[in-house]
C-alpha cells in the first residue's frame, strides 16, 4: 500500500508555500488550501474522537419467498459518525466534504435531551472510492486506526467478491474479532468452519 505524506508533513509543505507567496496572486488559492488542509485536520480529529469503523454478519439463509446467500450469511459494512441534534452541522459538513453518505436522524424518547444523528456512508463503491482512501491518505492518530485499517483489510476482501465464498467469509469474521472491542465470535467460526472442512484457509495478513 503506498504511504503518503503524513498531515503535519503537509502543513509545513504548503505553509512554506503560502509565505513565499504572500502578497501575489496566487494568495487566494493558498489561503484555500490552507482552508482546505484545515479542514482535512478537522475531519481526521473529529472522526479519530467519535467515528466508527464497523462490519457486520448477518444470516441470511434461503427462504420460501427469496433466494438467500450463497454462504448463509450477508456481510454489512459502514462508516459512521455520531453526534447530537445540536452539533448537526458538524455532521452536514463532513457530508458535504466528501460527498457521499447521509445524515440520518435516530430518535430518542428516553431520558435523553436530544436526538442523535449519523453520518453514515455504507455504499460499498463509495467506501473503497472515497472513505477509504481518506483515511489511508490522512491517518487516524488514536487505536482507532487500527479498526480502520482491519476495516479496509475486509474491504479488499469484498471488494473482490471472495465474501461471498466460505472461505472469504470467514476471514472476515476473524477480522471482524479485533475489531470495536467485539467479543470474540467462536460459534460462528464454529459454523463456518464446519460448512468448509475441505476448504484451505489462510488468514488475512494486516
Amino acid at each position: 500500500m503506498l504511504r503518503y505524506s503524513s498531515y503535519d508533513e503537509i502543513c509545513v509543505g504548503y505553509e512554506a508555500n503560502i509565505n513565499e507567496s504572500w502578497g501575489s496572486e496566487n494568495s487566494s488559492a493558498a489561503d484555500n488550501q490552507q482552508e482546505r488542509l484545515v479542514k482535512i485536520g478537522w475531519i481526521t480529529g473529529f472522526v479519530d474522537g467519535e467515528g466508527c469503523f464497523s462490519i457486520h454478519v448477518v444470516r441470511q439463509p434461503h427462504r420460501s419467498n427469496r433466494r438467500g446467500y450463497r454462504t448463509g450469511f450477508q456481510v454489512a459494512h459502514q462508516f459512521v459518525v455520531t453526534q447530537g441534534a445540536k452539533s448537526i452541522e458538524c455532521l452536514q459538513t463532513m457530508q458535504q466534504y466528501f460527498g457521499v453518505g447521509r445524515v440520518y436522524c435516530n430518535h430518542r424518547y428516553d431520558n435523553h435531551k436530544e436526538h442523535l444523528y449519523q453520518f453514515v456512508v455504507a455504499k460499498r463503491s463509495d467506501l473503497i472510492e472515497t472513505i477509504i482512501p481518506f483515511f489511508q491518505r490522512y491517518s487516524l492518530r488514536t487505536a482507532k486506526r487500527l479498526d480502520f485499517e482491519r476495516f479496509a483489510a475486509c474491504m479488499q476482501i469484498i471488494r473482490t467478491d471472495a465474501h461471498l465464498t466460505p472461505c472469504g467469509l470467514l476471514q472476515i469474521v476473524e477480522i471482524m474479532q479485533t475489531m470495536n472491542h467485539c467479543k470474540p465470535r467462536p460459534e460462528m467460526i464454529r459454523i463456518l468452519r464446519d460448512y468448509m472442512p475441505d476448504t484451505e484457509f489462510n488468514p488475512v495478513k494486516i
